[in-house]
């Protein structure tokens, strides 16, 4: 964090208004979350389905301590390939406030963790936030990690600036058509084009300490969809040339039918490593000076 604590306050104090008519993220309901769920299912509580050190982020998030990941319930998106759908649409989990949270940032950086890694976030912020400002008061200080979908509101990422030090947003889908038919949201990749260049405003390239640990920067994250090889191309497409060309892009194999992908063809088979080597390939061609994931 690169702010004060009365500023964090202050943040906090305008992420509850936003709450009233929520905007966190692109749905924009505007439902009064105070009174009652958003689209996303969420109440007013933060709901944490686990936490602990985390050894399979990437390398310069879990550098010798592990990431101190927070996993969320609930989410903004209805992806039907969701490989996580136990926790983001079923709602593991207990109910957590502000100084809850903040005694579990407390304990994760008290067990040796690199960072906070705040997993699916958006619509938690102002809870997130009530939890730094208290963490913050008691010595919380390794870096803040906002690991999202993409699709996050400018208005909240503004609120976040000095807040994160380290954004890992997912970026699915460079097209609306593709994101609607898929993530359930008709402008997800108007979104998180938006959202990936304030980010990058906000703390640019990564930065890492004499030990090779990420301490600052954004590092995006893109899963490699079977018989989609043109959306991971329009994807660099537009990182190289909307947010930098030096940009750090983790290029993900881990793609497999989960959740509805069935009845939502190409996405109802596996991707074959054959057809990721080839994808990732022609990526590199194409951005030749992209960090991509095996190259950090």
């Amino acid at each position: 964090m690169r702010i004060q604590i009365e500023e964090l306050r202050e943040r906090a104090r305008q992420a509850h208004q936003l709450w009233e008519a929520c905007i966190l993220c692109g749905r924009r309901c505007q439902i009064n979350r105070r009174e009652r769920a958003g689209l996303c299912r969420a109440g007013n509580q933060a709901v944490v389905a686990s936490y602990g050190p985390h050894w399979g982020e990437e390398r310069p998030l879990v550098g010798t301590g592990g990431s101190g990941t927070i996993f969320f319930s609930y989410c903004n998106l209805s992806c039907v390939f969701c490989q996580n759908y136990d926790i983001s649409h079923e709602a593991e989990g207990e109910e957590v406030d502000g100084a809850g949270l903040g005694a579990v940032m407390l304990s994760l950086q008290k067990q040796g963790c690199e960072n906070i890694n705040l997993v699916s976030p958006t619509h938690y912020v102002p809870v997130i936030l009530d939890g730094l400002a208290q963490a913050a008061e008691k010595g919380l200080h390794i870096p803040i990690v906002y690991n999202s979908g993409g699709y996050d509101s400018l208005e909240i990422l503004q609120l976040l600036d000095g807040i994160i030090d380290i954004y890992l947003p997912d970026f699915k889908f460079a097209s609306d058509d593709l994101g609607h038919k898929f993530c359930g949201v008709k402008d997800y990749a108007s979104v998180a084009k938006a959202a990936l260049k304030e980010m990058h405003r906000q703390v640019g390239l990564p930065q890492l300490d004499a030990k090779g640990t990420a301490r600052q920067g954004l590092i995006i994250r893109h899963l490699v969809m079977p018989g989609l090889p043109e959306n991971t191309f329009d994807v660099v497409r537009f990182v190289v040339d909307e947010v930098s060309p030096q940009s750090w892009v983790n290029v993900m194999a881990q793609y497999y039918p989960a959740y509805r992908a069935e009845a939502h063809p190409p996405l109802d088979q596996p991707l074959f490593r054959r057809e990721y080597r080839q994808v990732r390939r022609q990526a590199k061609r194409m951005a030749p000076e992209i960090r991509l994931l095996d190259d950090i």
